[in-house]
């Protein structure tokens, strides 16, 4: 009696396994997703929130294009360059109305004159020899090199809304500007009102 039970749950086993060999079903087809190593999706991330938060409006030298300006590319993110002479203020105007150059890379108004900073991987002029610190205290207190004894960034850097940005976000938008290519370019020092 045994054996027979055994000869019988083992033809409708292999029944049922030979009956799943002509499924009409098709199988799912899984979609095909590159791989893209840790350190390079976090670069992407970077390089994706730097675009959407606008950082090159103000850090990027720009040239007039056929859809009006355009950052040069060689210059992305370089900041104020050195060598472009500022044009005259009015000193009136500047107590009541905030003005920024051609490109968006210097401002004038109340507070002065302040320059957008070169925020490539150069270790010297950028924020190549920066620490992830360093840049968490830039942007989310508004301390200028990310070092808690200087200065306030002045505007139009708009760190107060940065003040609670995430953790992940942060380190990807850091490795993103580290992985640029480094510009050296001497941003000039912000000029106090009335200079």
């Amino acid at each position: 009696m045994k054996t027979s039970v055994l000869f019988t749950f083992v033809i409708l086993l292999g029944a049922i396994l030979f009956l799943a060999g002509f499924s009409t079903k098709t199988p799912k087809s899984v979609p095909v997703v590159a791989h893209i190593p840790p350190d390079q999706a976090l670069i992407k991330r970077g390089e994706y929130l730097v675009g959407i938060m606008g950082c090159n409006d103000c850090h990027s030298p720009k040239v007039m294009g056929a859809q009006g300006p355009e950052p040069v590319a060689e210059q992305l993110l370089s900041g104020y360059p050195a060598d472009r002479p500022l044009p005259a203020r009015n000193a009136d105007a500047m107590k009541d109305w905030v003005m920024f150059n051609g490109d968006n890379t210097a401002a004038v108004g109340p507070w002065g004159v302040s320059f957008a900073a070169n925020l490539t991987s150069d270790p010297t002029t950028g924020i190549g020899n920066w620490t992830e610190e360093q840049f968490k205290q830039a942007l989310t207190q508004g301390k200028a090199k990310g070092l808690a004894t200087n200065r306030m960034l002045l505007p139009p850097m708009p760190w107060t809304n940065y003040r609670n940005i995430k953790d992940a976000d942060l380190k990807a938008i850091f490795a993103y500007l580290k992985s640029t290519k480094p510009v050296a370019n001497v941003v000039p020092a912000p000029i106090p009102p009335g200079r």
